[in-house]
């Protein structure tokens, strides 16, 4: 990886758990990784459950917005982890790709929706230790 790496995660609608990702990055990293998140169908707006769960987390995403993935957000990451946007997101050798399978939080509960995010979590917390990992 090089000094500050950069994250692009990336779902069909940017709504949910892209943005939910990109928002536990940013918490547990700082300024120590650059986070994107974008979409391949973006929606409108973020998933409202989503935004709550991460708000019990005391993390606020509601200042983001879903957006559609460029080949050049692709080619800019270091690292891109894809939740559910199969064949969508371009492939460039020598990136780092990730395939996170989770269930889509679209349509769900507040309560459905914490086990997404807790496993959302357990993995970026994965993630971070590994890219802060001091390089012998």
């Amino acid at each position: 990886m090089t000094a500050k790496s950069t994250v692009l995660f990336v779902c069909v609608h940017n709504a949910g758990r892209s943005q939910m990702a990109a928002g536990y990055l940013s918490a547990l990293a700082g300024d120590r990784v650059d986070v994107r998140s974008a979409g391949s169908e973006p929606a409108d707006e973020i998933n409202p459950v989503a935004v709550a769960a991460m708000a019990e987390e005391h993390i606020d995403i509601t200042a983001n917005a879903p957006r559609l993935l460029a080949i050049d957000d692709v080619r800019g990451a270091d690292v891109v982890i894809t939740m559910g946007c199969g064949d969508a997101c371009p492939i460039f050798p020598g990136k780092r790709y990730e395939d996170w399978e989770l269930d889509d939080p679209a349509g769900l509960d507040l309560q459905a929706v914490r086990p997404i995010r807790d496993a959302i979590r357990t993995r970026v917390e994965a993630l971070v230790e590994e890219l802060l990992r001091p390089t012998e």
